[in-house]
């Protein structure tokens, strides 16, 4: 059984990853999506089992379907990652499921953009449906700034910016949680505190541990699930608090960062990541 990791770039995440392998006596396959060339219906894969951690979301799934037809198991699967590639798949799965989330709507020109906004009532925000690390996220206060933002959205934006997705501002108290589930275990979790409304560590927010509660744990499986298929994966899952409502499902993300969380919650991580590729390929841990 041979063992792959999809990366163009090697960040810190995926050096601890290669280690953790290693340490399970595990050699592992650099596969770098920028070298790949595959002869549809005739492409011979050099390892039978691939995490994908391409920082690109595009070129990583089209690496992973290529993949997946070669008969190589892929985590997560090109289904899981076009779902949470995309907040409207992500949002319409959760649906779906059942899984509480914030009141999102989606809308397809500006006029109906507008209308979903004074709908929802501000403040609202504004997404790109594929995006990361918070950015391209627009707080919007008041109709004014509405018109603006879709504006500009609609002029400067490119295709993916045209469907407009729109959630509810959640008064949630100065942090959110990122849980993070290997297979469909929530094996840790970290508040990401910062006095600005987007969180995430990338936009300086602080780290420090969360404990696992019975309700994070059933909230985060039910979640991975909804948006797996029902084979649960490796994944990170952001919630709300909110005051009223209890846990909401913000994103759900499919190759996430963990660097400032192993230290955090004194989990090793990428180990169990490592075990849980290689027990989803059948081979012991």
């Amino acid at each position: 059984m041979s063992v792959g990791i999809l990366c163009s770039r090697i960040r810190v995440e995926e050096k601890l990853l290669f280690e953790a392998f290693e340490s399970l006596g595990v050699a592992v396959t650099r596969l770098d999506e920028r070298e790949i060339t595959a002869r549809v219906g005739d492409y011979a894969a050099p390892v039978d089992v691939v995490l994908e951690r391409s920082v690109s979301t595009s070129a990583g799934l089209v690496a992973s379907m290529l993949l997946e037809a070669a008969g190589v198991h892929v985590i997560n699967s090109s289904s899981t990652a076009s779902v949470c590639a995309d907040k409207i798949r992500t949002s319409l799965a959760l649906a779906a499921a059942d899984v509480p989330q914030p009141r999102t709507e989606v809308a397809l020109s500006p006029e109906a953009a507008l209308e979903a906004i004074e709908r929802l009532g501000y403040p609202v925000v504004l997404k790109p449906p594929v995006g990361s690390w918070g950015r391209l996220l627009a707080r919007v206060n008041d109709r004014d700034a509405a018109e603006a933002v879709i504006e500009h959205k609609e002029v400067l934006g490119g295709v993916a910016h045209h469907a407009y997705y729109i959630q509810e501002y959640v008064e949630k108290p100065l942090r959110d949680i990122r849980a993070f589930v290997v297979g469909t275990e929530t094996i840790c979790a970290i508040y990401r505190t910062s006095p600005h409304w987007i969180t995430n560590t990338a936009r300086g927010g602080q780290a420090s541990n969360c404990p696992v509660t019975p309700e994070i744990a059933d909230l985060c499986t039910r979640a991975a699930l909804a948006v797996s298929s029902g084979a649960g994966g490796v994944l990170a899952i952001d919630l709300f608090e909110d005051p009223q409502r209890g846990l909401l499902v913000n994103e759900v993300n499919h190759t996430m960062e963990f660097r400032n969380s192993i230290t955090t919650t004194g989990v090793n991580i990428p180990q169990r990541i490592a075990q849980f590729v290689l027990e989803s390929a059948g081979v012991p841990a």
